[in-house]
Order: C-alpha cells, then sequence, then structure tokens
C-alpha cells in the first residue's frame, strides 16, 4: 500500500498577556518567549526592564504547548518537523496580534521586540516578516535565524544582541557571525556582555532598558 504525507491549514488558537501602561500606551513591546517557558515568564521578566511601566507590554504565547515532568504546562515555537509552513504560522499569529494592539489602543506609535533564547528567532522574524514597521529589537541568547539572514532587511530596526559570560548555548563566534550578517545588511547592531549564563540578569535588563527608552521614548 502507498503512503503519502499531506499538510493542511488548519485554525488554531494563541495566547498573549497584556500589561498596560500607567500613562497613555504609545509604545508597544513584544514578546517572545524561551524553549520550555510561558508567556507569563516572559512577561515577568519584561516587566524589570528600567521604564517598561511607561510601554504597553505583550508576551506572546508559543502554538506548541508540553507537559514539563512535574505537570506544568509549557510551550516551544517550533521544531524541524514542517519547518517552513511552522515560520509562516508563527510570523502569521504575531501580525495578528499586533493587529488587534493597534486596534484595542490606538494610540500606539512605536514598536520594539524582545526575544530570549528559541524566542529571539522570532523576534527576528516578527520584524522582518510581519510587515509592521519597529524602532528597536532586543535578542537575549539566540542566533539570527537563516530565513532571516538571506532576506531583505531594508527598514530593520535597530539591534542589541545579549550574551552572559557563562553562556553555553549561543557562543561568542555566534554572536560575531550575527553582527557581521546584520551589519553587512546596514542595520545598526551593538552587542552587550555581562557576567552570567543563559539569562536575564539586572546589568543586562539595564542595558536593554536604555536601548529601548532611547529608540522608542525619543
Amino acid at each position: 500500500m502507498k503512503e503519502q504525507s499531506n499538510t493542511l491549514a488548519t485554525l488554531t488558537h494563541g495566547t498573549y498577556l497584556v500589561a498596560e501602561p500607567v500613562v497613555e500606551a504609545r509604545v508597544a513591546v513584544v514578546g517572545f518567549h524561551g524553549y520550555g517557558e510561558t508567556a507569563a515568564d516572559h512577561l515577568a521578566a519584561m516587566r524589570r526592564i528600567p521604564g517598561s511601566e511607561g510601554w504597553l507590554l505583550c508576551s506572546v504565547q508559543a502554538l506548541h504547548p508540553f507537559y514539563r515532568k512535574n505537570g506544568d504546562v509549557v510551550a516551544g515555537w517550533m521544531t524541524s518537523f514542517d519547518r517552513d509552513n511552522a515560520i509562516a504560522d508563527n510570523v502569521g499569529y504575531v501580525a495578528s496580534v499586533v493587529k488587534v494592539l493597534q486596534r484595542d489602543y490606538p494610540s500606539l506609535e512605536r514598536l520594539a521586540w524582545v526575544g530570549f533564547s528559541q524566542g529571539v528567532a522570532m523576534a527576528y522574524r516578527a520584524a522582518a516578516f510581519t510587515g509592521q514597521p519597529s524602532q528597536a529589537l532586543v535578542a537575549l541568547a539566540g542566533d539570527v535565524p537563516p530565513d532571516v539572514a538571506a532576506a531583505d532587511l531594508d527598514g530593520f530596526p535597530s539591534v542589541l544582541i545579549g550574551r552572559g559570560s557563562e553562556e553555553t548555548w549561543y557562543t561568542e563566534a555566534q554572536l560575531g557571525k550575527d553582527l557581521d550578517t546584520l551589519h553587512a545588511k546596514g542595520i545598526l547592531a551593538e552587542a552587550a556582555h555581562f557576567e552570567g549564563g543563559h539569562e536575564w540578569t539586572d546589568d543586562f535588563l539595564a542595558t536593554a532598558g536604555g536601548v529601548l527608552k532611547a529608540r522608542l521614548d525619543g
């Protein structure tokens, strides 16, 4: 009997969390958590960024949930299986989230992306492929994905890349490669090194806050 594999588009539902600013929302910062985390985890980290109380914070949860051994439900953005379709689904999902934010908060004027670990690739893809003009991108402990590196990045926002001294997954060599890739495309990109591992530290949060404030509140 002959077997064949087929792909079918289907409707699914995603979850995103929003924290409203203490003033009228003119800036939105949209974030993407790491593998095995949740939107709540990432929102908690974003709330620690100095100046974030003045921005609309949105943390998007990945569409692929799974159980930890302790029973907690977490999520991941994608695997190698059906990769291209997963990328398209994720980009469309994020674009829809941003459009809803713009509908619900019509005073929004500026936009930034923040990604951690596996969520960094989504931050880059959101900036490159959602069609939404943005002013800044913060990438902590994750690399530029190949589909973004190969794309025309005209109008891409400035980028801050963070790497801890004890980081084992995102190497210094990869950071250098990412900077070279972005610079070759004319993108303003800089690195922030800090003491720590695969994590948000107070030092990096302070650096990220300064960069975001300069790009978003000016």
